[in-house]
């Protein structure tokens, strides 16, 4: 059976630069890291391997530079990946994007029974958490969120057992598979290469899938296939920090005590 692990290449978000007319991120000269969300997604995939035996495909859309995602992606077990880049995809909202994931995923499922569709929680630059559900939503699956463990699969019966986590609790849910799961940082600590997969990674051939591969139509992908269009764009404005006492104050204690008043007064805390 097939895990599907869906990674993105996002700009280092320390150096992120917007294009003030199409409200888009400049990403030329801009480094680029791994998803966080989407490095633990891949690393709860690989573990799912060793424990229940699934092919893991490591997916992603973005411009060629791509590729070195997915190669480090290769580099820690990924039994394959594809890169689909096409310009006809770029400009995508998270429906569009959600479109061509979909499609390329019904395409890998067509040579392995599919088990789940893995994501991370959201993207570092998009923050909106949509892409997953837009998966699980255009895939008829369940859509299981804000995972922090996988409790429990059950292959002859297609469950799965997971547990959630929210600002003020925890949820076990009991699903069906198919899934999409969308992890938290929380779920496991992403292992590193070793020094012979990577160079077995460096010299791997990437698929490639364009759309002439995946055949959509130009109205549902890219900017045509967007719902959403970015109207303006600014940097939050965030009132200074405040050093309590300044320099006046050495005593821990002291710092403690006007730091609970403070807190106190705007009642973040209650002493009752």
């Amino acid at each position: 059976m097939l895990i599907v692990a869906c990674i993105k290449q996002v700009p280092d978000t320390t150096q992120v630069k917007i294009d003030p007319d199409t409200g888009t991120l400049i990403r030329e000269g801009v480094p680029s890291i791994v998803n966080p969300f989407d490095a633990h997604a891949l690393e709860e995939a690989l573990r799912l391997k060793a424990k229940y035996g699934f092919k893991v495909v490591a997916l992603s859309m973005g411009p060629p530079g791509a590729e070195m995602t997915l190669r480090k992606a290769l580099a820690v077990g990924a039994d394959d990946v594809v890169l689909l880049s096409d310009r006809a995809f770029g400009g995508a909202d998270t429906l569009a994007t959600s479109m061509v994931l979909t499609s390329a995923i019904r395409m890998l499922a067509e040579e392995d029974e599919l088990a789940m569709v893995i994501c991370g929680k959201q993207t570092i630059d998009g923050d909106t958490a949509q892409v997953g559900p837009g998966i699980a939503t255009r895939l008829k699956c369940a859509q299981l969120t804000s995972v922090d463990r996988i409790e429990d699969i059950d292959l002859e019966h297609k469950r799965i057992r997971v547990r959630c986590k929210f600002e003020d609790r925890y949820e076990v849910l009991d699903s069906t598979l198919p899934a999409m799961i969308a992890v938290l940082r929380e779920i496991n600590r992403p292992r590193y290469p070793t020094v012979p997969m990577r160079l077995m990674a460096n010299d791997a051939c990437i698929n490639i899938w364009d759309n002439s591969v995946l055949k959509l139509s130009e109205d549902v992908i890219g900017l045509k296939g967007s719902a959403t269009s970015v109207r303006r764009i600014f940097s939050p404005d965030r009132p200074p920090g405040q050093i309590l006492g300044g320099e006046s104050v050495t005593d821990p204690e002291e710092a403690a005590r006007m730091l609970l008043e403070k807190l106190v007064s705007r009642n973040v805390i209650s002493t009752q």
